[in-house]
């Protein structure tokens, strides 16, 4: 199966289902580079203060983003890989949220006074295990220690069952004006394979009352390789979401690995869709986004053309960092809550992922940072690189050897080599300026970037990450 359709700068997108499937193999999402299996336990509390001190060395003030991990949920869907905890005990949310006020304590005078937040993040777990009280509570403790500039871009994940339109509206409240719902399938058997039983009325519900909250963005959550996903059922999904009209979707491949991700074993091997049917549920979902006008902006995201994610990739603005794809690309990132990664200045950091040690760092009055890493001027070259490439689909080699100083072609050239051969797939345009991903290539822009992650040229070894498709 073949398919294209145009996009907003004029270049189609084309699925070409053999190509994906021969190429398809275990890979990073490139949320950072370099990635965060390669943080090291030797980057501690002392380190992350030390680069918070030097943050705006040289007068250069950088504004700031903040991730708030709330990793609580009622339920356990048996495909999730995320850092959760599933309680029905709501003294346990309570617990985690006085840790999380200290934390905040502990964090912003390390700021000093430039607080300014330009963009901000909740995600999970389940924001919405919490009260709309709880939620508000946070915010204005947020609030209390740093500047939540009045245009900045806010966003909450939600699960449309844990939360009505009352409560849409008083998110609407606390500022958040760009909300995340994960719907999944819409199909019976699955949720029931998955443990998520979620009706179409409850979701659309919620989407119709965060536009007439005011939210100016709405994105929904699909995944194909699901349990008893098939082709019929998959393509109704596909066609009532579309017709709900959200801003933004992300079609997620499920990554089965049941030997790291314990809810997972409750998944019926047999009841996985095969390979051919994997790949026929992705060539479907991307056809029909790109027939109904959304802009595939990369790895599994598509965008209505207004759409602010759209637009950024047009004008040569847009950045990928840990919640995904998004608009600010000169902030550093301040993560808090159990598991939460910050990137500041040429680091990244990692609070403790289990409770355990994040609750005993917070009672000790000690920063609950576990691990990091100090990027070398090569990673920050190769960061740029993958950057590009993953946000923009081109990059010119010139604006590179500017910037940092190099001789493009030699100093890549192991990499231009490799990607001589996707050259020879049709897969992206080489020539003595530029790199470009062609129509072909965007579906596959993550095998393009693994070309320049040197750990992975290094080792090889690509197991302990999802297949690409």
């Amino acid at each position: 199966m073949n398919a294209a359709a145009p996009l907003a700068d004029g270049l189609p997108l084309e699925i070409d289902l053999e190509l994906i499937r021969r190429m398809d193999r275990n890979g990073p999402r490139y949320t950072s580079y370099p990635t965060a299996d390669r943080f090291v336990d030797a980057f501690g509390p002392e380190t992350y203060h030390s680069w918070l001190k030097r943050r705006n060395i040289g007068g250069i003030r950088r504004a700031l983003s903040i991730y708030v991990h709330l990793p609580f949920c009622s339920t356990i869907c048996f495909y999730c890989a995320c850092n959760k905890v599933v309680t029905r005990d709501r003294n346990k949310g309570r617990k985690y949220l006085d840790s999380l006020f200290r934390e905040i304590e502990l964090q912003a005078p390390l700021f000093g006074d430039d607080r300014q937040v330009e963009q901000m993040h909740w995600g999970g777990g389940t924001p919405t295990f919490y009260t709309m009280p709880q939620l508000s509570a946070l915010r204005e403790q947020l609030q209390r220690h740093f500047t939540l500039m009045p245009d900045g871009e806010y966003s909450i994940e939600i699960d449309p069952r844990s939360v009505d339109a009352s409560g849409m509206h008083a998110l609407r409240g606390m500022g958040f004006n760009r909300v995340s719902l994960g719907v999944q399938d819409f199909d019976a058997d699955v949720q029931r394979a998955v443990n998520r039983i979620q009706s179409e009325a409850q979701t659309l519900a919620v989407m119709e009352a965060a536009r007439a909250a005011g939210f100016l963005s709405i994105n929904v959550d699909l995944i194909y390789g699901l349990p008893k996903q098939n082709i019929p059922g998959f393509n109704r999904t596909l066609g009532r979401v579309i017709a709900s009209g959200p801003d933004r979707i992300a079609i997620y491949n499920y990554a089965h690995l049941p030997a790291r991700f314990k809810p997972q074993r409750r998944i019926v091997d047999t009841d996985l869709p095969t390979p051919e049917v994997k790949l026929k549920l992705l060539g479907l979902a991307v056809q029909r986004l790109v027939e109904a006008g959304y802009l595939y902006i990369g790895m599994d995201h598509f965008a209505k053309p207004d759409d602010a994610l759209a637009l950024a990739q047009r004008n040569g603005h847009l950045h990928r960092n840990f919640q995904g794809y998004s608009t600010h690309a000169d902030c550093d990132l301040l993560g808090l809550g159990v598991s939460a990664i910050g990137a500041i200045g040429p680091t990244y950091s990692q609070n403790h992922r289990e409770l355990d040690g994040y609750y005993d760092a917070i009672e000790r009055g000690q920063l609950p940072v576990a691990r990091g890493i100090e990027l070398s001027a090569d990673d920050l070259l190769r960061r740029a690189v993958i950057q590009a490439l993953a946000c923009q689909f081109r990059l010119s080699k010139m604006s590179f050897e500017i910037a940092y100083l190099i001789d493009f072609d030699r100093y890549f050239a192991g990499e231009l080599l490799e990607l001589q051969g996707m050259a020879d797939d049709g897969l992206v345009q080489l020539d003595a300026k530029w790199i470009t991903v062609t129509a072909r290539g965007r579906m596959l822009i993550r095998n393009i970037c693994m070309v320049f992650d040197k750990y992975l040229r290094r080792e090889r070894e690509t197991a302990r990450y999802s297949r690409v498709i």
